[in-house]
C-alpha cells in the first residue's frame, strides 16, 4: 500500500513539473450578465524570477454575445497603469473565433509575452469589461493562465 501510495504521489509530481501551466484562476460571470462595473480579481502567484512567462487571458462566451470584439481594461493594485486590450471574437463574416464546446466559445488571448517576474509573491490583477453596453450578455467566464514560455 505504501509503495503505491509513493508511485502515486511521485507521478503526479512528475506530471505537474512537466506542465508549462505555473497558475491558473477562473471567474464565473453573472449568467444575467457582466455588469461594467463588476471587477474580476485574481491573485497570480508568481512561481519564480528566473524562468520567462506569458500571461494569458481565457474567455467563454455563447452565441449570444452581440458584438464581433472585446474591450478589457486591466489593473494591478501595485500600479497606476491600466491596460486597455482589444481582440476578437468573429471574423468579418460574423464566424466565431475560438474552441467550441459544450455551447461555448473559448478565445485565448495573450496578455503578456515573454515576461520574468521581478519578485516571488502575489500579483494581483483586476479585470473589467470596457464595453459600451452596461450589461454585457453572453460571457460565461474568465480565466487567467500563467504559462513557461518555450
Amino acid at each position: 500500500m505504501k509503495t503505491r501510495n509513493l508511485i502515486l504521489l511521485l507521478l503526479s509530481s512528475l506530471i505537474a513539473a512537466c506542465s508549462d501551466t505555473a497558475y491558473i484562476e477562473s471567474h464565473d460571470v453573472n449568467p444575467l450578465g457582466w455588469d461594467k462595473d463588476s471587477v474580476l480579481a485574481y491573485s497570480l502567484v508568481v512561481p519564480d524570477t528566473v524562468e520567462n512567462y506569458d500571461i494569458l487571458l481565457h474567455l467563454r462566451h455563447t452565441d449570444n454575445y452581440p458584438y464581433q470584439n472585446m474591450w478589457l481594461f486591466l489593473g494591478e493594485t501595485d500600479s497606476l497603469i491600466t491596460d486597455t486590450i482589444e481582440f476578437y471574437l468573429a471574423d468579418d463574416r460574423g464566424i466565431w473565433l475560438g474552441d467550441r464546446g459544450n455551447g461555448h466559445i473559448s478565445m485565448p488571448v495573450l496578455y503578456e509575452s515573454s515576461i520574468r517576474f521581478k519578485q516571488l509573491g502575489e500579483r494581483h490583477l483586476y479585470i473589467r469589461h470596457g464595453m459600451r453596453t452596461p450589461l454585457l450578455p453572453g460571457i460565461t467566464d474568465l480565466s487567467v493562465e500563467v504559462k513557461r514560455t518555450k
